[in-house]
């Protein structure tokens, strides 16, 4: 089970697998979250910075407690809000003769498993997602019975460039023509 490819970026690794058995390919795609030690190194002293300002000017002024509730909260809150990430990787298993499993890996060790058949899939489109605040790309799958588009990646934003290949691989195996493909 050696990757066939893998690319990275600051947030994301993508790694493809290819394994070929005695009835079917099996191609996986998975997409880790990176871990960073440089930016966790600075959110922690960061917290602590402010834990300790809070600390001396509670002792120094006959100080209210509240100064140090309060800044003990927001430096519990820096550091979950800068850290701790939910999502390790979420994962595509394309079956071709059956379908496609969706996997979510979570860091306290739980993972989320959805199977779509594949003759339920009438077909995988990349949107261009835009908020307020953000663009990014998303793959998500047209399924029949369904009201909504299946996303593929429910709660990781991968670049197009970690996309297009696996909605190659999907066109592939739902046997729909490549159409044209994003640019970079």
């Amino acid at each position: 089970m050696a990757a066939e490819s893998c690319v990275a970026n600051a947030k994301y690794t993508y790694i493809h697998d290819n394994h070929k058995g005695s009835l079917e390919t099996l191609d996986s795609h998975h997409v880790v979250v990176r871990k960073s030690s440089a930016k966790a190194f600075i959110v922690y002293l960061s917290a602590l910075l402010l834990t300790t300002t809070a600390f001396s000017l509670f002792l120094l002024q006959d100080g209210s407690i509240h100064v140090l509730l309060w800044s003990l909260f927001l430096s519990a809150f820096l550091v979950k809000q800068f850290i701790w990430k939910p999502v390790e990787k979420e994962s595509i298993i394309i079956m071709p003769a059956f379908g496609v499993q969706l996997e979510t890996h979570y860091s306290s060790g739980r993972i989320i498993h959805r199977f779509i058949p594949i003759e339920k899939i009438l077909k995988p489109v990349l949107n261009e997602c835009v908020t307020p605040v953000t663009c990014y790309w998303n793959l998500s799958l047209i399924v029949r019975e369904e009201e909504e588009l299946v996303l593929v990646f429910k709660e990781l934003h991968p670049p197009v460039k970690m996309l297009i290949p696996i909605w190659k691989a999907l066109c592939a195996a739902t046997d729909n023509p490549v159409t044209q493909v994003p640019s970079r």
